[in-house]
């Protein structure tokens, strides 16, 4: 059976997660033949860079997929939803960052240092890849499940304004332009009150100011208090790791940083816990970089983590109250291992699945 390289398109290209995809599709083995570049019909006609040759964005419709093997989607989900399944129908295969199709029962939800078969299985035509921060999360905690065995999972999330979006961003750096050199932040509301409407001028996602302050609320309300991204942190857990009963909770919140989400994890095993051995397995697991010696000022900040693949895990240490319990505080790229290159990374592992010549 002769064999080709399969082909590619990035549907979402001149987005903030598309730009990365180009940057990893430049940076990797390339494993590529062709790659077609898709937007929505006001960015068509644009020139990008990837594999260091100029290419023409096209307009987002049915024929784009004529002749592609797999798209990468990197979409909001009302877009996913309407034209993944139609990707999916002209034997594409479709890997999907967006959140409409994680917890379809036949899809599979896929973090290839975790659970890379489960991407073979998908009756829909469809892999899905988590929430970003889950994926800050997951190749650390899985890690030290396979050892433990993992029972219960706290978490707070300290997020980049980049999670919601290019508009998070913008709001953001307007705003620390609007508080830098003042005397703000010593009184109730001072904050709030010199942004006024600049943060609606901005076109802010975030519910108070982000800027000299923290936003305990991230996603749409998912009822009963809770946050569509805390919600997304215990199902995708749960499905990712195949333990349906796990008990996980979580609060995120968003932080002054541009980019790299950052994590307190409290993680309870079936198994008493050593910080040496669980040393020993996050430094050599795949995709986790242990950083680890906080008297000596060693452990991981988002601005020192941005950019890069790995997540970055430091304060290890036992449960002052629990021996089958370990806190860690742990950093990842929301852009990268985040969106970008999990799915870059799944990608890749169904174009190992065709002939080569």
């Amino acid at each position: 059976m002769t064999g080709h390289r399969p082909s590619l398109a990035v549907v979402g290209a001149t987005g903030a997660i598309g730009g990365v995809m180009l940057r990893i599709l430049s940076q990797h083995a390339d494993v590529w033949g062709e790659v077609r570049l898709v937007a929505s019909p006001r960015s068509a006609g644009r020139k990008l860079v990837v594999r260091g040759e100029e290419s023409e964005v096209l307009a987002l419709a049915e024929d784009v997929f004529d002749g592609i093997d797999v798209a990468l989607f990197l979409v909001p989900d009302e877009v996913s939803a309407r034209w993944a399944p139609i990707a999916a129908s002209k034997g594409v295969v479709v890997i999907d960052d967006s959140a409409a199709f994680r917890l379809d029962d036949d899809v599979p939800l896929v973090v290839p240092e975790i659970n890379p078969h489960a991407a073979r299985l998908r009756p829909r035509g469809i892999v899905a890849s988590p929430n970003c921060t889950t994926l800050s999360l997951i190749v650390a905690v899985g890690a030290l499940h396979a050892e433990f065995g993992l029972r219960e999972l706290i978490v707070s999330s300290y997020q980049a304004v980049s999670g919601a979006g290019r508009d998070g961003v913008a709001a953001l750096r307007e705003q620390l332009a609007l508080v830098a050199g003042t005397e703000l932040g010593t009184q109730p509301g001072d904050v709030r009150r010199a942004l006024g409407d600049s943060a609606e001028a901005t076109g802010s996602p975030f519910a108070a100011p982000v800027a000299l302050n923290v936003v305990p609320w991230a996603g749409t309300d998912a009822g009963d208090g809770w946050s569509s991204e805390e919600i997304a942190i215990r199902e995708e857990c749960r499905k990712v790791l195949g333990l349906p009963d796990l008990k996980t909770t979580a609060t995120c919140v968003y932080v002054p940083v541009i980019a790299t989400h950052s994590m307190s994890v409290h993680a309870r095993f079936e198994n008493e816990v050593a910080v040496g051995k669980a040393h020993e397995i996050l430094a050599t697991a795949p995709g986790v970089v242990l950083f680890d010696s906080p008297a000596s000022g060693d452990f991981p900040t988002p601005s020192d983590v941005v950019g890069t693949d790995p997540t970055w895990v430091g304060r290890v240490r036992r449960s002052m109250d629990d021996p089958h319990a370990l806190e860690m505080f742990l950093c990842g790229d929301n852009l990268r291992k985040g969106a970008a290159l999990n799915v870059a990374q799944i990608a890749e592992s169904v174009a190992a699945e065709f002939p080569r010549a």
